[in-house]
């Protein structure tokens, strides 16, 4: 298949590491002197139900997780990425017959970077459901996903996926740029002033919502999910020294390139850093807010590596955690007075909907047989196509 490169209409899917609710980006896709370029037309999250997201949770969680649990979620999510995906698409305004693809990230629920060794093989892996062909079948409509798996079978990281699209998009001639994603776990990319793809750096930074939101759930007894506006880490005081133990975490200072998740920084590693505070006697208003600089102290330690080299004089935040003000006020002190930080919506593109308009991309040069994964990022020994396709009807 060969997508028309003058002008198609794509839909995008992403759902985080937060399982917030499914991320869908009607974008027209364009290009023109082997310029791309993207413009939404519509978006939306359509949340799961308290059910589906528990039990999509139980299945990050390898103590919890069953093989007919995995197996029945990941063609009940492939049912609900293509029902959502038709909503969307009359909410645009458009016909199912108006768009030329569909590119899903699905729902990781396992992610392993790091080799173990089975049967004297050394492997790494990755696992994201929401089964492609359920999507089109539902909608009709030509369904590409499950592209991280290449780049490990390429001996890279799988993740992140991201900068790709921000090499592609986002470099700017004249002075560097830094993009940062805060969902569930954070991560940047590195875009010097005028650099090839060689010179990008890109990798996860650690923890981005996923402990602050766990503290929050315990601090409210489950009444709120997240920090509604920063308003409950606004209230506390940073302990020092607290901040100072939790950054000493192994992870924050491996070299790139490197990527995390639930697996490292979900529930089991927040609870331990809550009881360890118990220990210690912190107020609750002082764990959040301890917390919520913990995620951004290890963005802009690693942003100030970079400062002078890649001639950094901007900062673009996306993903929820731009939403929060008091975490926004914590990555702005931390960084130098003459570093602007802005929200991605100044580039052209919202701040929720960056990472579905990317998988719309990366599903764009997949059906035109281009390479889309980034070496520099994920560490693969060369560039692939990734993806998979279910064909349309």
């Amino acid at each position: 298949m060969h997508v028309d490169n003058d002008s198609c209409y794509a839909v995008g899917i992403m759902s985080g590491t937060s399982v917030d609710g499914i991320d869908i980006a009607v974008v027209r896709i364009s290009e023109k002197k082997n310029k791309i370029n993207l413009d939404l037309k519509y978006f939306d999250t359509i949340p799961y139900s308290t059910e589906v997201r528990q039990e999509i949770l139980e299945l990050c969680d390898p103590t919890k997780a069953r093989i007919q649990m995995i197996s029945n979620m990941n063609m009940l999510l492939g049912k609900l990425y293509g029902e959502a995906a038709l909503k969307v698409i009359a909410d645009a305004e458009l016909l199912r017959q108006d768009i030329a693809f569909i590119s899903s990230h699905g729902q990781t629920i396992f992610h392993q970077p790091d080799e173990m060794m089975i049967g004297g093989q050394r492997v790494t892996s990755t696992l994201q459901i929401g089964d492609i062909s359920s999507i089109a079948e539902v909608t009709g409509i030509t369904t590409v996903g499950d592209f991280r798996t290449r780049d490990m079978a390429a001996g890279g990281q799988g993740a992140p996926l991201v900068p790709y699209a921000d090499y592609l998009l986002f470099r700017h001639p004249l002075f560097g740029r830094v993009l940062v994603n805060i969902g569930g776990i954070s991560n940047l990319t590195i875009l010097p002033a005028n650099g090839d793809e060689n010179q990008v750096k890109a990798y996860d930074t650690g923890p981005g919502n996923m402990i602050m939101d766990y503290f929050v759930k315990r601090i409210t007894d489950g009444k709120q999910t997240y920090d509604k506006d920063g308003e409950l880490a606004k209230n506390g005081k940073v302990d020092d020294d607290w901040l100072e133990e939790l950054l000493n975490e192994t992870y924050y200072t491996l070299k790139p390139p490197k990527t995390t998740g639930r697996e490292l920084f979900g529930e089991e590693y927040a609870r331990k850093l809550w009881e360890n505070a118990e220990r210690q006697s912190i107020s609750f208003a002082d764990r959040l807010a301890t917390v919520t600089k913990l995620t951004a102290v290890t963005i802009t330690d690693q942003i100030r590596i970079y400062l002078d080299s890649a001639n950094i004089h901007e900062v673009y935040i996306s993903g929820g955690g731009c939403y929060n003000p008091t975490l926004m006020n914590d990555i702005k002190n931390s960084l130098p007075a003459g570093v602007k930080l802005r929200k991605m919506d100044e580039l052209g593109i919202p701040a929720d909907a960056k990472e579905a308009m990317v998988f719309a991309l990366l599903g764009y040069q997949y059906l035109n047989r281009r390479t889309n994964n980034f070496p520099p990022a994920t560490g693969a020994r060369h560039k692939v196509m990734m993806g998979k396709v279910a064909w349309g009807q």
